[in-house]
């Protein structure tokens, strides 16, 4: 289908017509006389046989040149055949740790050796793939809690950075109070119902200006719904100058990240393995369903150039054949 995004435009085809009406013709500049003694010097029959070209056609081109021009201005459109987009209407942020801690590797993928930012990296790359219809958007967070992507419908460019993020880009330390706060700013104008935020931790608040659960009662109020992910192997794996031996994983500080979650109505996962961490976002899916909406759009392709290009080639046109001498 076409259409015209600006039809008003056309009310300037007869512009010309009403110029040449209103405005007074221009003199007709006459040639002075010359006296001559005799007429012997002038070949008559040349003089009166001599006429000039007509010029009429070239009329007709300036007045279609015009035409082209004038539709040109009127922007012409094609419209494409309508597409549907499934919307879910809802606003989910992403918090993701990229304190020092993130490099323990104790997590496994594929019999593959994973430090727990690249886990994080593959199953949360996988997430947000599959969410069609969401806003997604990307904190990251260490010593300094940063927005690396507002939210938007592009997934892909949300999850090309997630995957270029690096340990320490935010600095050594864990301040996931001030991460919590900076969603709330984001977040504030949304849709209460829609709010998500997911944080991704392995540690406890050690940094910032915000305590965690205080920021988590500023997001309650709202209407800030948090999930939060304690990331972790239940026994590290530690080496002393004799022998190899395996701890308990007490870095997490499981009391504070279930604190934030009843808080807000969300809830606290513990991920011990990459396993664990699929299985909570499968749980996400569940907890936070995408709705049955649609939203559709037709897609829009410009051809004003089309005419404006006729408008040139037939004015050029008209502009050599004069200087050619076929108008004068």
């Amino acid at each position: 289908m076409m259409q015209l995004e600006w039809p008003w435009a056309l009310l300037l085809l007869p512009l010309p017509l009403i110029i040449r009406l209103v405005l007074p013709a221009a003199a007709t500049i006459k040639d002075a006389a010359l006296r001559v003694p005799t007429l012997e010097h002038f070949n008559l029959q040349t003089a009166h046989t001599h006429q000039r070209p007509n010029t009429h056609w070239l009329l007709v081109l300036a007045i279609i040149a015009w035409c082209f021009l004038v539709i040109a201005s009127a922007r012409p459109q094609w419209l494409g055949d309508r597409v549907d987009l499934p919307v879910s209407g809802r606003d989910l942020m992403l918090a993701v740790d990229l304190s020092e801690s993130m490099l323990e590797q104790d997590f496994e993928l594929n019999g593959q050796l994973l430090n727990r930012l690249q886990a994080v990296k593959q199953v949360a790359g996988d997430f947000i793939k599959q969410r069609d219809g969401d806003r997604i958007g990307l904190i990251l967070f260490g010593e300094n809690a940063y927005l690396q992507t507002p939210l938007t419908f592009d997934l892909n460019t949300v999850n090309t950075l997630l995957q270029e993020a690096a340990i320490g880009l935010a600095g050594k330390r864990t301040a996931i109070g001030d991460a919590i706060g900076l969603a709330i700013k984001r977040l504030r104008d949304k849709d209460k119902s829609s709010r998500v935020l997911i944080v991704l931790t392995d540690g406890r608040n050690t940094a910032g200006e915000v305590e965690p659960v205080k920021a988590a009662e500023l997001a309650a109020e709202q209407g800030l719904k948090i999930y939060t992910i304690g990331i972790g192997a239940e026994f590290i794996e530690r080496q002393s100058f004799f022998r190899n031996f395996r701890s308990r994983n007490n870095e997490i500080d499981e009391k504070m990240l279930t604190s934030i979650a009843e808080k807000t109505s969300g809830k606290y996962f513990r991920a011990r393995d990459t396993a664990e961490l699929k299985k909570i976002y499968q749980l996400l899916n569940e907890l936070e369903p995408v709705e049955v909406e649609t939203k559709s759009f037709r897609p829009v392709t410009s051809l004003f150039y089309w005419p404006l290009s006729a408008a040139i080639i037939l004015a050029a046109l008209i502009s050599l054949l004069r200087i050619a001498g076929v108008a004068k």
